[in-house]
This record gives structure tokens, C-alpha cells and sequence, in this order.
């Protein structure tokens, strides 16, 4: 079959088109798109179906592992395909890995050296346990969501735009070293023991919950990935749509008890505006997915992510 490449222009891509077999996929089609053009790699590749004139629906985005009959009307053997270049892509387990990386090296920084004497404080520094035991807390974090990056998480899209690792690491490492500089400067004021121990309890026990809620996660996907929606259930999953949400804001929440920061109020403020429109947008398409109709099972009520970030 003979499979016409376009933009949604409608220029060729690929000229004269590309002659396949009658049993080839969508993933034998991007290879020989990549063949023909090398730096259109298949995960740099989205191919649709091309919109009918007037439609104002959305274009059908095509699985590479159905084969291009499927996507044929009829016996017929020529097939027209829209092609959009996302550009530069690079690996999701890359992209978390270096923005966790720079807060997981910077915090450090405002710990050990001597930082605050570049900036005017010649005072000798006193550290307070509660500064030790933040940057204990901090480091396990980190190093948490790295190890979780490569030995836990199996991502439903194997990549992503370069331009993500740029906007995430400025966020992660911005915040990083905002909230470092005023939890470890020399004029900072520690919080009685007990709120440090509360606030670090309740952390603690947040990070141990998130661990185990990416572990339920995890077993909603196959290895590579697939696996589609699911309904997660078990644990707080039974009450949340994103208990892995609700458990990185709780313990970030007990962080900011235990060291009590502007810094730090202000990051928890701006992660949880985030995390919170991820979480509703999740809890939608769940809804409308899993709505009992055509044999699917209704999706059962919950909150999206636990109050007060509702």
C-alpha cells in the first residue's frame, strides 16, 4: 500500500510517498519515515488522520502498534497521514533525573560552605539541629524521586520535548536554592523542638505513603508502559483519584512545620497549585472515561486530591 505523508498544510513530507507492505503498522511507517528523513526519529513523530473540511473535532492521533489497514476505509490501498515534527525529544527518566539532580546538589551547598560570607555575613554560623535534620530530609527526598525515576515509574509517553528539561530544572533548581539560602542562613530562628518533630514526623510519614502509592501505580502499567487508564485502587487511592499528589503536598507541608520559612511556604504554595490542576484534570478525564456506559465500569466517587487542596 502506498501511504502519503503531508503536512497539515498539506505539503509533502516525504515526496513521492512511502510503499509499504499490506500488513505494516504505524510503527513500520514512522521507521521509514526516519529512514527517509534521519531526523525524524519515530518519538519525534506524531502522525494523524487528516480532518475532514469543516470538522471541528480532533484529529485522530494514530497507535503504532495497529497496522495502517485499520486506519483504511475499505479495501482501499492508499492511505494520506498528517505528520508534526514535536521537535527534539529526550527520554522522561533524563528530564526527572536532572531536575531532581540540582536541588539534590545545590541545598548541600548552602549547608557546607560558606556561602553566607560571600554575601556579607562574616558572623561565625551556628547550626541548629533542626538545619541538619532539613537537609537529612531534603537529600532523602531527592534521592527518592531519582530512584523512583529509574526503578519504579513506568511512564505511559517515552519522551519528551528537550525544551521541558530546560523549564523544569529552572523551577526545581530555582526553588532548590531559594529555600536552602533562608532555611540555612545564619539569622534564622528554629522552631521549638516538638513543632520540629511533628513537622518532620508528619513528612516522614508522607514520604513513606508516596513511595508506596507509586508502587500502585506501577502495577497499573506493563513494562513498556501501556496499559491505558485504570481505575487505581488500594491504599488512599481508594478515597483520592491522586494520592500520590496528596501525599507530596502533605509532606512538603510537614517540611515547612518543621523549619517554618517564607521560602519554604511559598514553594509549598506554588507545587500545590500544580499539583492540584494536574489532579483535577486527571479526575475529569477519569470521570468521562469510566462513565458506566458501553460496558465500561462507573468510576466511583472521590475527591481528586485531599483537602484543602480540593
Amino acid at each position: 500500500m502506498k501511504v502519503s505523508v503531508v503536512s497539515r498544510s498539506g505539503r509533502d513530507i516525504i515526496k513521492g510517498g512511502i510503499e509499504l507492505n499490506d500488513k505494516a503498522t504505524v510503527s513500520d511507517l514512522q521507521e521509514a519515515i526516519h529512514r527517509r528523513t534521519k531526523k525524524y526519529y519515530p518519538s519525534r513523530q506524531r502522525l494523524t488522520l487528516p480532518l475532514q473540511p469543516g470538522s471541528k473535532g480532533k484529529a485522530v492521533v494514530l497507535d503504532p502498534k495497529k497496522t495502517l489497514r485499520d486506519y483504511c476505509d475499505g479495501t482501499n490501498d492508499n492511505l494520506t497521514v498528517v505528520f508534526k515534527d514535536l521537535g527534539p525529544q529526550v527520554s522522561y527518566s533524563t528530564l526527572f533525573f536532572f531536575e531532581y539532580l540540582g536541588p539534590l546538589v545545590i541545598y548541600p551547598i548552602f549547608y557546607y560552605f560558606p556561602v553566607y560570607r560571600y554575601l556579607g555575613y562574616k558572623e561565625e554560623r551556628t547550626i541548629h539541629p533542626v538545619q541538619t535534620y532539613a537537609i537529612y530530609y531534603w537529600c532523602f527526598h531527592y534521592f527518592k524521586r531519582i530512584m523512583e525515576t529509574f526503578f519504579v515509574h513506568r511512564f505511559s509517553h517515552a519522551t519528551s520535548p528537550v525544551s521541558n528539561v530546560f523549564r523544569n530544572c529552572f523551577y526545581y533548581w530555582s526553588f532548590g536554592a531559594y529555600v536552602a539560602y533562608y532555611v540555612n542562613h545564619p539569622l534564622y530562628t528554629p522552631v521549638s523542638d516538638l513543632q520540629m518533630k511533628i513537622g518532620f514526623g508528619l513528612g516522614l510519614l508522607c514520604q513513606v505513603s508516596n513511595f508506596y502509592c507509586h508502587l500502585l501505580l506501577r502495577s497499573l502499567r506493563s513494562p513498556d508502559g501501556k496499559g491505558g487508564y485504570q481505575i487505581p485502587r488500594g491504599f488512599l487511592f481508594n478515597f483520592v483519584t491522586c494520592a500520590n499528589y496528596t501525599t507530596e503536598i502533605y509532606q512538603w507541608l510537614g517540611f515547612n512545620i518543621a523549619t517554618q520559612t517564607v521560602a519554604g511556604y511559598v514553594f509549598l504554595v506554588v507545587a500545590a497549585s500544580i499539583m492540584t490542576n494536574w489532579a483535577l484534570g486527571k479526575h475529569r478525564r477519569l470521570v468521562k472515561l469510566f462513565n458506566g456506559k458501553d460496558g465500561k465500569p462507573k468510576y466511583p466517587w472521590r475527591w481528586a486530591i485531599l483537602p484543602p487542596f480540593i
